[in-house]
């Protein structure tokens, strides 16, 4: 067996556990822990550029394109949210190696759960993901906001787990297997025979779009998401708006687009409905909110919508738009949530309206807060314009207009509060006169991130021929 295919994992593991030991050992200046990360997800990012294809374990683990996509969105996630970290965890007295490390560990689960050939390996990957999430996001444990974060995302956490193994423990009776290409014969054969879906397996994907559902904080398993993102710290609640959710999405396709896509007739009015659902709901309610990190929170819900247009496409093309699309999302969404760390640690504020003046205090950081806010609306020549117009795009090729026609009249809805944080920091004045405090790995982090969202909107074929390839994996 070719071993080399798991280095990348095992690589960043025990990176994770260099800085567990590390950080007994170095009393003074922990904040290096953080540059050590990033070192260690660099070096992490060329071993899955450099990572041969094939699988292992009878098919448990498949290194492919679709996971080597994935594996670079985690990794720039994770790049950037520990960049934007290491500013914040000074504040800290202590733990801030378990910070670091359990952000690398989540990220492991991350890697594996994008190569999982298999149910188990899938949930033990999903697990290993969200357990360091928990704790993350109770890190500021002094705080009550926090603890409840943890606590809300440990309880509505634990129920989609059992959510979704209810759903693989069915799969597994009805089929006598958990491999995803086995799953997808036996269903297969069943069907020849019998002409017909029985009700355990309707019920096995409900349970799984209901298990993922509640990762990928789809309508109406969202309730977890505004306070979870609200009081977790904030580069924990950049990391789950983009990482988290891609780790979801990747989960959902290895399973629907491998086992399930013969039955997509039965599936994909569903997914269809709860995307229509996302989009209304994630953008009204995100019209009424005030505070940064929960209009992003409900911003993100509707987002979600968006991206699912792409999987009820359910074709070459539309799983290769939703690629693209979570790749670009990820460096408008970091870079709005990025600024919103750079605002709060000077001002101690998340309010929208505290930002109301900053494009005289600080030119530089409002003019990048408003291409990340016109790029998750979708104004060209941004990323996120040429990342919708893909999705749409596929979605009309398979007649899914009515959908489309949501997704345009939600867009509108969502130009209101975008363009309202833009008016604050442009069109409102502030006694406030403090220039924003910006040490240079938050800055990297933000010039990572604009670069990311001008270049891919002007140059897209760079990646979308990386997408493309990744949708290959499927036999649409």
């Amino acid at each position: 067996m070719n071993y080399q295919l798991l280095f990348p994992q095992i690589f960043l593991f025990l990176w994770a556990i260099l800085i567990f030991v590390l950080d007994f050992f170095w009393k003074k200046g922990k904040q290096n822990l953080g540059y050590l990360a990033l070192i260690g997800i660099i070096m992490t990012i060329f071993l899955v550029l450099d990572s041969p294809e094939g699988k292992l374990f009878g098919g448990m683990f498949l290194a492919d394109s679709l996971s080597s996509f994935f594996n670079l969105i985690f990794l720039l996630t994770g790049f950037l949210t520990i960049a934007s970290s290491i500013d914040f965890t000074k504040r800290l007295s202590a733990h801030q190696g378990e910070y670091f490390a359990l952000l690398l560990l989540s990220m492991v689960g991350m890697m594996f759960l994008a190569s999982a050939g298999e149910l188990v390996t899938l949930y033990v990957a999903l697990e290993l993901t969200t357990i360091s999430l928990y704790v993350l996001a109770a890190y500021l444990k002094n705080q009550s906001k926090s603890s409840e974060a943890g606590l809300k995302y440990l309880i509505l956490g634990g129920v989609s787990s059992g959510i979704l193994l209810y759903g693989i423990s069915l799969i597994f009776g009805l089929t006598g297997t958990t491999f995803l290409k086995d799953i997808k014969m036996a269903l297969i054969t069943t069907f020849l025979t019998y002409r017909e879906i029985g009700p355990a397996l309707v019920l096995s994907i409900v349970f799984f779009i209901a298990g993922f559902g509640f990762k990928l904080a789809l309508v109406p398993f969202h309730m977890w998401v505004p306070d979870v993102y609200e009081g977790a710290p904030t580069p924990i609640t950049a990391f789950l708006s983009v990482a988290s959710k891609a780790a979801g999405l990747v989960a959902f396709i290895r399973v629907f687009f491998e086992s399930f896509l013969v039955f997509q007739v039965d599936w994909v009015l569903l997914v269809a409905v709860l995307a229509a659902l996302a989009m209304i709901v994630g953008n009204i309610i995100a019209l009424l909110q005030t505070n940064i990190k929960r209009m992003l929170a409900y911003s993100s819900i509707a987002q979600i919508g968006y991206i699912l247009l792409g999987i009820v496409a359910a074709t070459s093309r539309g799983l290769a738009s939703v690629s693209f699309y979570i790749f670009v999302y990820l460096f408008a969404n970091m870079g709005a949530f990025i600024t919103a760390i750079a605002f709060s640690n000077t001002t101690g504020s998340d309010q929208i309206k505290d930002y109301a003046g900053l494009s005289r205090r600080s030119p530089a950081l409002a003019a990048m807060m408003a291409v990340f806010m016109l790029s998750l609306v979708g104004i060209p020549p941004l990323a996120g314009f040429t990342g919708k117009y893909y999705l749409f795009s596929a979605a009309i090729e398979q007649g899914w207009i009515w959908l489309v026609v949501i997704a345009v009249l939600t867009s509108v809805i969502s130009l209101y509060y975008y363009v309202g944080v833009v008016r604050q920091m442009y069109f409102r004045t502030s006694p406030a006169e403090n220039r924003i405090a910006m040490p240079a790995p938050l800055t990297l982090a933000l010039i990572i991130s604009v670069i990311g969202v001008l270049i891919f909107g002007v140059y897209p074929n760079i990646f979308i021929n990386f997408a493309n390839q990744a949708a290959l994996v499927f036999h649409f």
